[in-house]
């Protein structure tokens, strides 16, 4: 429990957000370690590091490919319900992302010089999906589709499988998202392999898609090797509310973040004081029903926070300052709120509109940016998969016109070469 009337507040708030990705140490060393010897033995490095690591065995990285055949099999073989929800979930996400897709432009300056941009797709991209504590069909959707929308000729995915498991609503989604490879790596040694390339596994231009604090280093690490999405961190939730949503609709919203991860951050302003107990009895009487409730609990003792502010400009000031990854606007005019929000990578306008809604179907990306990253990054959008070049043809006339103006320029930096090139189109 905070106040923002308290003296204390700022240093308080400060403290509850800090969090840094362990980019030192022992994690450092490690993953560099990885990077160096896939870099090297290419295939033979992934499959010592897949035994080691996930207890996965394999004689070679085919035996780690899963074929489309495979793939179509686990989406003939999902139960009816998740099948459906997966081609709904996918058709709304396919059809919000068209509308973030870019086209080519340019003008004709009137003496005939033609200027302008030509957009065009990434060649190859590598995803992402995690394994561990649990599986996410929904971000095969939210990593490949835009990546599809976008014209990506070919999508590479990998994905660990701890002691061989995998589930099978993975594979299913990426069927349906239209991956063309998925391998069962995972891990910083599936980073380095999507970013240098082996002799199975194809290099790629780009690599998106969250994992732990060894994949997140490995991505910082390859980072110039290939274009990343975003380095991510715990999943995050700001819940603004008036008082006036039901006190159990709130404290849900708040776990459903928190039972991501331990390090996950919930937090909910309010001006009303006895709607702050209300939640905070509602997580108490709601957690025991929770199959997670273990994670929850120390998510929420660890990072989460209940905030009485003085009005709702004051939460909106705040929540600025927070720049959550999402942003619950649980208010009867959330409309008039918005235009204060600057920072946020996803928000949820009304108490109709939880946040869960946007992790599955909604249609926006949930690949968001996290730990205040929202001030500078967006959400992972078809533009991500998406290049832009310039473009420059210049008439006689429009040459001559601008020779005159470059090289001025060029002899004021000293370079005669650049000066004389353009000289010469006079």
């Amino acid at each position: 429990m905070l106040n923002a009337a308290d003296g204390g507040f700022d240093a308080q708030l400060e403290q509850l957000l800090a969090w840094q990705p362990e980019f030192e140490g022992d994690v450092v060393a490690v993953v560099a370690d990885i990077i160096a010897a896939v870099r090297s033995d290419g295939d033979k490095a992934v499959l010592e590091y897949t035994r080691r690591f996930d207890r996965h065995e394999a004689d070679s990285i085919d035996a780690l490919e899963v074929g489309s055949d495979a793939l179509q099999q686990a989406l003939q073989s999902l139960p009816a319900a998740q099948r459906e929800a997966l081609e709904a979930a996918a058709a709304r996400i396919s059809s919000y992302h068209q509308h973030q897709k870019q086209q080519s432009w340019q003008y004709t300056e009137a003496d005939g010089t033609v200027l302008g941009q030509q957009i065009t797709a990434l060649q190859r991209v590598g995803i992402y999906v995690p394994g561990g504590k649990a599986s996410y069909p929904s971000s095969v959707l939210m990593n490949a589709l835009p990546a599809k929308v976008a014209g990506v000729d070919e999508i590479i995915m990998v994905v660990p499988a701890p002691d061989g498991d995998l589930n099978p609503a993975v594979l299913a989604a990426a069927a349906i998202a239209g991956v063309d490879r998925v391998f069962t790596v995972g891990g910083a040694q599936a980073v380095a392999a999507l970013a240098f390339g082996t002799q199975t596994i194809p290099k790629v231009d780009k690599v998106v898609g969250p994992g732990n604090i060894y994949v997140a280093t490995a991505k910082k690490a390859v980072f110039g090797e290939v274009g990343l999405d975003m380095v991510a961190g715990p999943s995050e939730i700001l819940v603004l509310c008036d008082g006036q949503t039901d006190p159990d609709w709130i404290a849900m919203d708040l776990f459903s973040q928190a039972e991501h991860d331990e390090q996950a951050q919930s937090i909910l302003i309010s001006p009303d004081a006895d709607f702050l107990q209300a939640v905070l009895a509602s997580m108490d009487k709601l957690l025991a029903e929770m199959p997670r409730r273990e994670i929850i609990k120390a998510s929420i003792n660890g990072r989460g926070a209940l905030i009485q502010v003085a009005d709702l400009d004051q939460a909106v000031r705040i929540s600025n300052r927070i720049a959550p990854e999402h942003l619950e606007l649980s208010v009867a005019d959330p409309e008039a709120m918005l235009a204060g929000i600057r920072h946020a990578g996803a928000i949820f306008l009304g108490r109709y509109t939880p946040e869960a809604l946007g992790d599955y179907c909604a249609g926006p990306n949930h690949v968001l940016p996290t730990s205040t990253t929202a001030r500078f990054s967006s959400p992972l959008g078809v533009y991500d998969f998406q290049k832009r070049s310039s473009l420059i043809a210049c008439s006689r006339e429009g040459a001559a016109k601008l020779a005159d103006t470059a090289a001025v320029l060029a002899r004021c930096e000293s370079l005669e070469a650049h000066a004389r090139s353009a000289d010469y189109r006079r």
